[in-house]
């Protein structure tokens, strides 16, 4: 069989916008997850801004780990967006969810003072941007599209 099954995108009804931003989502997750693994400092503090001082093993580790998570999540992200799009509502779900999550916790349960990284407002964007897509990936063509 392989590694990767035949493509499903001939399956996929949704909007083809949504499988876009799923990539466009995969990219920008796929660029920190680079940083955090391979920058000297994971941009803990060329990013982040971060200064951990004796703690820096253990916050470069959790960057690093981090990092790993984001090029994994994004690869299949970017699997589902060119391949296999029949996942994509199932994806932006996922999405949403995180990014939601993760605003969540930066913004209201434990919000930080001083500097915020970037993936701070990121989610802001992401949240409610993932949920719109998934509507769109969920809806049920006008017209009935030519296969290719």
């Amino acid at each position: 069989m392989g590694l990767l099954p035949p493509s499903t995108n001939a399956d996929y009804l949704g909007a083809r916008v949504s499988a876009w931003f799923l990539a466009l989502a995969a990219a920008l997750t796929l660029g920190p997850g680079l940083v955090h693994s391979f920058l000297p400092d994971g941009g803990m503090t060329s990013i982040a801004g971060l200064a951990p001082g004796a703690a820096a093993p253990m916050v470069l580790g959790a960057f690093r780990w981090e990092g790993a998570t984001q090029l994994a999540w994004g690869g299949a992200m970017l699997a589902v967006a060119l391949r296999y799009r029949t996942l994509t509502p199932l994806f932006l779900a996922l999405l949403a969810l995180q990014a939601g999550l993760s605003a969540l916790e930066v913004w209201v349960l434990a919000p930080m003072q001083g500097h915020r990284p970037p993936e701070n407002y990121g989610v802001l964007a992401t949240a409610p941007l993932a949920a719109l897509f998934l509507i769109l990936a969920l809806r049920s063509p006008s017209r009935p599209r030519r296969r290719r």
